[in-house]
């Protein structure tokens, strides 16, 4: 993100006080409009110019509830995070299955078509540009991913518990957000499904090979 000749003011010692409705209601604005620039233009070409205008705010709004626009930056990682995993936290609880895995997979890849394979993973995307440059980011965007693959992991752990899994839910939880990932980041390139749906049944089909003789959940 460019750097706005305006100085934000000197908030380091202000004590932080909790935000009425009405706040919370305009900083939530402030950070779905900043959310949205960034994910079509990049954090570069986004301003706080640009985002006080897609918000309906002021300037002072903005630097009222951030004190920098790394702290908007902060708050659009975590905004973004948020919103991946509430899409898919329905399916979430059914990753203990193998029917489950793949009704995520299925989940996945139908929404990629909803959207013709644009804009990729939005947590990728804001990683991809802040890894070598802002390591407070970079660390705020893997907690986020760090989010996500223990929900994944959580059901991986649960098949492992019941003896239904013969290999490391840690390593196949990783290894299955991995290729969603690279899956994602193909789909979008190609502007096809196919690449998310071969890493992705690449990485179950190798699951289901692991499992064990065990009684399974259906």
């Amino acid at each position: 993100m460019t750097t706005q000749n305006r100085t934000a003011p000197n908030r380091q010692n202000a004590p932080e006080r909790p935000l009425t409705p009405k706040g919370r209601a305009t900083r939530q604005r402030i950070v779905v409009a900043a959310a949205q620039l960034m994910y079509e233009r990049g954090l570069t070409e986004a301003t706080l110019e640009d985002v006080r205008a897609a918000a309906g705010v002021s300037g002072s709004q903005i630097y009222h509830y951030f004190a920098d626009k790394q702290a908007l930056l902060l708050a659009v990682i975590e905004f973004q995070t948020a919103a991946v995993l509430e899409l898919q936290e329905p399916h979430f609880a059914r990753l203990d299955t193998m029917a489950g895995l793949r009704g995520w997979r299925d989940s996945l890849v139908n929404y990629q078509r909803r959207l013709q394979c644009r804009g990729g993973c939005p947590i990728g995307t804001l990683g991809s540009e802040v890894a070598e440059s802002n390591p407070e980011a970079r660390l705020a965007v893997a907690s986020g991913f760090l989010r996500w693959e223990s929900a994944i992991r959580e059901g991986l752990t649960a098949m492992h518990a019941r003896g239904e899994l013969d290999a490391d839910p840690d390593d196949l939880a990783l290894a299955t957000l991995a290729a969603l990932q690279g899956g994602l980041l193909l789909t979008q390139i190609q502007r096809e499904v196919r690449p998310l749906e071969v890493a992705l049944d690449a990485t179950l089909d190798h699951i289901a090979r692991v499992r064990t003789d065990a009684p399974a959940k259906p």
